[in-house]
């Protein structure tokens, strides 16, 4: 196989793991938050009690699994597909901004359905549980618009852990012997 194809074959490799990672952090995340719930009143629907603390507990469950699978991913691709740096930084964004947005949806359509959409059917003071979202997000987040600064922690997250194992990685390569080492540079004093 040409280096090339080995090249291109990576990086579908990885953009597709980053997207598989991101499913899997989608079901991690609707397990983890807890559906705060409101009341309805007069064919709408409220939070109750109301406060920032249970309107920004789905995005900030968002925030720590995104971060956390993001970093998990690129470690264990980068150690395990140790060539094509570049190649595999570039996959490494691509896929960890897909992971984010399959994170959501998969996430977004595990968890409650949108009440206000089930409070115009209900009676007044009826309990219904919030829908799992981003703040600022909606119901549809646009993939590189990042409506939501939460759909940052997947790359965000993906990308240290790359720079850290880059960084490992190469302090590794330099710590070979001189003999392993491939001669780039010729002394044009060496007798």
């Amino acid at each position: 196989m040409s280096d090339r194809l080995r090249a291109v074959v990576q990086a579908s490799g990885f953009v597709l793991a980053f997207a598989a990672s991101g499913a899997v952090a989608g079901v991690v995340w609707e397990l983890l938050w807890d559906a705060p719930d409101g009341l309805v009143f007069e064919g709408k629907w409220y939070l109750e009690p109301a406060g920032p603390d249970y309107a920004f507990s789905g995005t900030g469950w968002y925030v720590v699994v995104a971060l956390v699978a993001g970093a998990l991913t690129a470690l264990a691709l980068g150690w395990l597909w140790p060539r094509h740096e570049l190649t595999s930084l570039a996959a490494m964004v691509v896929g960890s901004l897909l992971a984010g947005w399959v994170m959501f949806k998969v996430g977004h359509a595990l968890g409650p359905q949108d009440p206000q959409l089930l409070a115009a059917g209900k009676e007044d003071l009826s309990t219904l549980p919030s829908d799992l979202s981003l703040v600022g997000a909606g119901d549809e987040p646009r993939l590189l618009l990042f409506d939501s600064s939460a759909l940052a922690a997947f790359p965000l997250g993906a990308m240290t852990a790359a720079i850290f194992l880059f960084l490992a990685v190469s302090g590794r390569r330099s710590a070979q012997s001189p003999d392993d080492r491939p001669s780039t540079y010729e002394n044009p004093y060496a007798g």
